[in-house]
C-alpha cells in the first residue's frame, strides 16, 4: 500500500527499557552503568490503522504532524524528508516498512548480509568491584562467559583503567592482562578494545607493544582525535605484526570530521550513535563513507533496542562488518524474535523492526 494513502491522526509515548543480564560497572571515566533504565519512544498511527513506533533522536513537536500525509514525511528511498519530522526517525522508517509489509532492512536496499556478526559490548571494568573487595580477573572470566553462553563469540573489552581508578602503571597492566586472558580462553574471537580516549599515545603505545600477538581486531577511541596523533597512530601501526583496525567518532561526533579522517586513511570503522546520529542521516553518510574505502559500526551502547536498529542499518545498507550487542532485552515489548547464534544476530522477518509494544506503559 502506498506512503501516500495514510495520514497521521495521532502521535503518541510508550515506556520500553533496558534490562542487562548483570550490574554493568566502570569505563574509564564515567562510574556505575547500572543495570539498565527506562526510555520514552514515540507511536505514531494513522487514519488507515497503521502504527510504528521508536527511539526519537531528540525533542520535537508531535502535534505538528497531525494531518500529515505520511509520504510527506518520509521517503522509503531515502528517509525523513520533512525537517519537522527527523525527530521521529525511527518511528517513521517503522511506521513506513509496516505500510509496505517489509522490514526496515529490506526497505534500505538489503544491502548486507540478513545474518549480522555481533560482539559484546558489555565487558567494563568490573575487575575493580566491589570496591572494598575487588574482584580482579575473576569478574572478567564470569563475564566473558555469561557472554559467550548467550551467544557472543566476539567481545570488545573496556580498557583505560589508569585515567581515573588506578595508578597509571598499575592501570595499564591490567588492562594488558585483561587483553591477554581474554585472548588465550577464546582463541577464535575478534577481541576488540575501546579506552573510551582514556589512552595517552604513549600509554598506547606501550599497550600496543604488549599485545602484539593477541590479534586485535579493532581499537576504538584510543586518544580525542587529533590529526598529528591519528597520523602517528596510523604509522606506528604500520610498524607492528598485527595491525588492528581504527575506529572512531562516537564520542560528541563531528561526522564530516571523521570523514576526513576516512578519507585520509586514518580512520577504518566509524562509529556514530545509531539514535544520536539518526537512521536518515546514516543513510546519507553511508555512501559517502564507502567511497573511502572505511567501513561502519554504529554504537549501541545502552540499550538492546539500538543493537536490533544497528542490526537493520548493517543488514540494509551494508558497509557493516560487525556491530555491538547490549547483553540483555527489550523492555516493554512482546519479544522481538530475534535469534543471536553463533556469534550473528537474525531477524524475524517481521515488518519494520519487527517489535511490538505491548499494553502497559503505552499513553496517547
Amino acid at each position: 500500500m502506498s506512503l501516500s494513502r495514510h495520514v497521521v491522526t495521532g502521535v503518541g509515548t510508550a515506556q520500553v527499557g533496558a534490562e542487562y543480564v548483570r550490574e554493568v560497572g566502570r569505563n574509564s571515566f564515567r562510574g556505575h552503568h547500572g543495570r539498565g533504565g527506562v526510555e520514552t519512544a514515540y507511536v505514531v498511527e494513522t487514519d488507515r490503522g497503521a502504527t510504528g513506533w521508536g527511539l526519537p533522536l531528540g525533542p520535537g513537536d508531535p502535534a505538528a504532524l497531525i494531518g500529515r500525509n505520511v509520504a510527506e514525511l518520509i521517503d522509503p528511498d531515502a528517509g525523513v524528508i520533512e525537517p519537522g519530522a527527523e525527530f521521529l526517525d525511527y518511528a517513521l522508517h517503522d511506521l513506513a516498512a509496516r505500510i509496505l509489509d517489509v522490514p526496515v532492512y529490506a526497505m534500505l536496499g538489503a544491502a548486507g548480509s540478513a545474518q549480522v556478526r555481533c560482539y559484546s559490548g558489555g565487558i567494563y571494568l568490573d575487575d575493580l568491584d566491589p570496591e572494598e573487595a575487588p574482584a580482579g580477573l575473576t569478574a572478567i572470566k564470569q563475564n566473558l562467559a555469561q557472554d559467550h553462553e548467550l551467544g557472543f563469540r566476539d567481545f570488545k573489552l573496556k580498557l583505560g583503567r589508569g585515567y581515573r581508578w588506578m595508578p597509571y602503571q598499575a592501570g595499564l597492566d591490567r588492562d594488558i592482562e585483561v587483553t591477554r586472558l581474554a585472548r588465550e580462553l577464546y582463541p577464535e574471537a575478534e577481541i576488540l578494545v575501546d579506552p573510551n580516549d582514556g589512552f595517552s599515545v604513549n600509554a598506547l603505545v606501550e599497550y600496543l607493544a604488549a599485545v602484539s600477538d593477541c590479534r586485535l581486531y579493532w581499537l576504538e577511541e584510543s586518544f580525542a582525535e587529533r590529526d598529528e596523533d591519528m597520523k602517528f597512530l596510523r604509522s606506528h601501526l604500520g610498524t607492528l605484526p598485527w595491525q588492528p583496525k581504527i575506529a572512531d567518532g562516537e564520542f560528541d561526533p563531528d561526522a564530516d570530521y571523521i570523514l576526513r579522517l576516512a578519507e585520509a586513511g586514518l580512520v577504518d570503522v566509524a562509529l556514530m550513535d545509531g539514535v544520536g546520529y539518526g537512521l536518515t542521516a546514516w543513510r546519507r553518510f553511508m555512501p559517502r563513507l564507502r567511497a573511502t574505502g572505511a567501513e561502519a559500526s554504529p554504537h549501541t551502547w545502552g540499550a538492546p533496542l539500538k543493537t536490533l536498529y544497528a542490526a537493520h542499518i548493517a543488514a540494509g545498507l551494508g558497509n557493516v562488518p560487525i556491530i555491538e550487542g547490549v547483553p540483555g532485552h527489550v523492555l516493554g515489548t512482546d519479544g522481538d524474535g530475534y535469534h543471536l547464534t553463533d556469534g550473528y544476530l537474525t531477524f524475524s522477518g517481521r515488518p519494520g523492526f519487527g517489535l511490538e509494544l505491548t499494553a502497559a506503559g503505552s499513553s496517547r
